[in-house]
């Protein structure tokens, strides 16, 4: 969806600085809209709300929400300077000021860029209103594309400390209907997130009204992903959320996340400094932030282990490099320290910082710590045991065991490890988490008897889930996007119906240069003609296929698939009772399209849902078919549309020229 820019200017006519009647109206209609939409913006103004109502209120809610806002300062004119100073109280970024005529100015806006356009005959001069017009796009443009560098409100550069607000806190109640649309979307953001369903989050991520709420779901979607081991991925949503909300602690720590496990991982370009020059940098603006310093203290310590973990180390040789690496370790013990002392609530950290005391005690003999050991082990257990949030339990109660590990016996290890099993939903990885703490420990012969029994509890429970690499996932994921069959009063031959034969056998070609098979999944929509014909050639390799459909079911097959004759509803239903799931549509997954979309946005949405649902099984996964003469389609969403998008994404693409069969 396009951007949202709210525009501050009189109404009506108004006499301008030298005498001549300016029409304000026609400066919007002929000037400010028609810039604004060629810089790929949706335009509103004030005045173009016809719901009853205070239309201070849709003032305030534009300004503090509106990716950008234009201001006309033409004239003196108090609403409009009282609305720019508004939105440089609640927003960094995001303003253009424009002026017809003499450009006016005010003290604290002496040094901003003032962008000039003609006046004549009281509405914008003819003579220049193409140059008039293509500057301000230009404008425009740049504004968008440097949203994340420098402040450009007065108030925020002068105030360097000021943090923008909360949008969502400072919601406008009588502004229902937006809020209401805002709810719904965010309802289905919540659900996708749930299943587990990024490519739903991006398509809905896509169609956020403004960008606030694009860079919430971008963030959200880039944490599922994060979960999810896409590390990859989930970078480049989370880099594209910052880049609307730079401060946004959820993504920053999410950031940092996936830039440890890349480092982790030895993903290329990659490194755990870089990993702690982030965390370096989010303090800078959050020093206090016990989060922060917490996710530092796992780099550190991530840093110490890879120091002394070496394959073929023996354990002897083990204990000599960690006790060696003691200023690394050191660094780890403080950082987790530095976040228990600003929250100590915090007691994941507290346990963390207690653990590495002790091993830092146990492999140099250093007592350093040993005052401070005794006393965060009673903070760490009163924190722990009063965890209000049920959810936490879990987690809580692992931080017992773990403390039991250091001062209790086997039994009350393994007891208390029993509490924290009884309090986890099956979930592996949380599991193993908490076992590959008691592995470390183990690898540097730290209390053998505690940790042993702790490991046996938790290898006991682990035995009881299926493990995720058991659960399937595909070898690669094939898309699929082509022609239907041509009409029989088509004017433009583009895939008739006599090269049906050839097409299918270009396509069985195409899946065996790609050796597809029963490891495999493919996505496309089941249309007549090149989908169909991928299903088939994909169901008989024993390819897993899924429909992703742009229409309810009904309509879809009267729009994409007895328009080419009924036989072709039988071949539908055929491999629809193949398939490896149910069919999904986009109305009942997604919603109505938004408002004020163009008439061909459903086809596109179903193309961008394909291509999102595809990466998020991991994008060097996904390979192209498509079936395709090389043009434009017979409006948006059509194959030339899915085919610039995967191969600027991929570049792994299979084409298949209708006009060379």
């Amino acid at each position: 969806m396009k951007l949202h820019a709210f525009v501050a200017m009189p109404f009506g006519t108004k006499e301008g600085p030298d005498g001549q009647q300016i029409d304000f109206n026609r400066v919007y209609a002929e000037y400010v809209v028609p810039a604004l939409k060629a810089s790929g913006l949706n335009v509103f103004r004030a005045d173009e709300e016809e719901r009853a109502g205070d239309i201070r209120t849709d003032m305030f809610q534009e300004l503090l929400l509106a990716d950008l806002v234009v201001a006309d300062l033409t004239l003196a004119n108090p609403n409009v300077w009282y609305e720019l100073g508004v939105r440089h109280g609640l927003r960094a970024r995001g303003v253009v000021l424009i002026c017809g005529g003499k450009v006016a100015t005010a003290f604290d806006l002496y040094t901003d860029r003032k962008l000039r356009y003609g006046l004549k005959d009281g509405g914008p001069d003819p003579a220049t209103l193409a140059a008039d017009i293509q500057n301000l796009t230009d404008m425009v443009r740049a504004t968008m594309e440097s949203w994340h560098g420098r402040k450009l409100s007065p108030v925020y550069q002068l105030l360097p400390n000021l943090k923008e607000p909360d949008w969502k806190s400072l919601r406008i109640g009588d502004v229902r209907e937006f809020w209401a649309q805002h709810d719904a979307w965010e309802d289905r953001i919540e659900l996708a997130r749930k299943a587990g369903r990024v490519g739903d989050m991006l398509v809905l991520a896509d169609e956020a009204p403004v960008a606030a709420f694009r860079a919430e779901a971008w963030i959200c979607a880039g944490a599922a992903l994060r979960k999810a081991e896409r590390f990859d991925f989930a970078l480049e949503l989370l880099e594209r959320g910052l880049e609307i909300e730079p401060d946004k602690l959820k993504g920053l720590h999410e950031k940092g996340m996936c830039l440890q496990r890349l480092a982790i991982t030895g993903a290329p370009g990659h490194s755990l400094e870089r990993a702690r020059e982030h965390y370096r940098n989010v303090l800078e603006t959050y020093p206090n932030d016990p989060e922060t310093w917490a996710l530092l203290g796992r780099v550190d310590k991530d840093a110490w282990i890879a120091a002394w973990r070496l394959p073929g180390n023996t354990p002897e040789q083990m204990c000599g490099e960690a006790a060696y690496e003691d200023a690394l370790l050191r660094a780890a013990i403080d950082s987790y320290a530095q976040c228990f002392r600003r929250n100590p609530a915090h007691y994941y950290s507290g346990i963390n910082a207690l653990a590495l005391m002790h091993l830092h005690r146990h492999l140099t003999g250093d007592p350093r710590y040993d005052r401070e050991m005794d006393i965060m082990a009673g903070a760490v257990r009163f924190s722990a045991e009063f965890e209000p949030d049920v959810r936490q339990h879990f987690w809580s109660k692992v931080t017992l065991g773990d403390l039991d590990v250091l001062v209790g016996t086997p039994d009350s290890v393994k007891a208390a490890y029993k509490e924290a099993i009884a309090r986890n939903d099956r979930d592996w990885f949380a599991l193993n988490a908490s076992r590959a703490q008691l592995q470390m420990l183990q690898d540097l012969g730290f209390q053998p008897e505690q940790v042993d029994a702790g490991i046996a509890t938790f290898d006991r429970a682990l035995k009881k889930l299926a493990h995720p690499e058991d659960q399937w996932r595909p070898r690669q994921v094939i898309l699929f996007s082509g022609h239907m069959i041509d009409a029989p009063d088509r004017a433009t031959p583009r895939f008739p119906a006599q090269k049906e034969t050839i097409a299918a056998q270009k396509i069985a070609e195409a899946l065996d240069r790609l050796s597809a098979g029963p490891d495999d999944l493919a996505l496309t929509q089941g249309a007549c003609g090149g989908d169909l014909l991928f299903t088939e050639a994909c169901l008989q390799r024993g390819v897993k296929v899924h429909w992703l459909q742009p229409f309810d079911e009904p309509a879809f097959i009267q729009r994409s698939v007895v328009r080419c004759g009924e036989s072709w509803r039988s071949r539908y239903l055929d491999s629809k009772a193949r398939l490896a799931g149910p069919i999904r549509s986009a109305p009942e997954a997604l919603g109505d399209v938004p408002p004020g979309s163009e008439p061909g946005y459903p086809y596109a949405r179903g193309n961008l849902w394909l291509l999102y649902t595809a990466l998020a099984c991991g994008v060097d996964k996904v390979r192209f078919i498509c079936l395709w003469n090389g043009g434009g389609g017979d409006g948006p969403g059509g194959t030339a549309h899915m085919y610039n998008e995967v191969n600027n994404r991929t570049g792994r693409v299979s084409w298949i020229d209708t006009r060379t069969l």
